[in-house]
């Protein structure tokens, strides 16, 4: 019976570190001009920040409800964007670090 527990808290606990990933995600892709997106050849920032947020939301609703059915779509669309397309758009930025 521990170990059923102890299983439940970590899952919960992965469910909360993919939420985080996806907020964070979410909000640099606001911050992020829209122009860099097309730019970079990145698809647009309105599909990304639709992708973002509805992973988002799949997110939290995994940790508050038990909704755990896609959320590692959240995962996927989180990892493409900060591993791919954060990178490739954080590239446009002028040396002083303005866009």
């Amino acid at each position: 019976m521990a170990a059923a527990s102890f299983f439940g808290s970590l899952w919960i606990l992965i469910y909360i570190a993919i939420f985080v990933a996806s907020l964070y995600a979410l909000v640099d892709a606001a911050r992020t001009p829209a122009e860099a997106f097309p730019a970079m050849d990145k698809q647009t920032k309105k599909l990304w920040l639709i992708l973002l947020g509805v992973g988002t939301f799949i997110s939290l609703s995994a940790v508050l409800a038990g909704q755990r059915m896609f959320v590692f779509l959240a995962l996927i669309a989180a990892l493409i964007y900060l591993l791919d397309v954060r990178p490739a758009v954080s590239g446009i930025r002028r040396s002083d670090g303005r866009w």
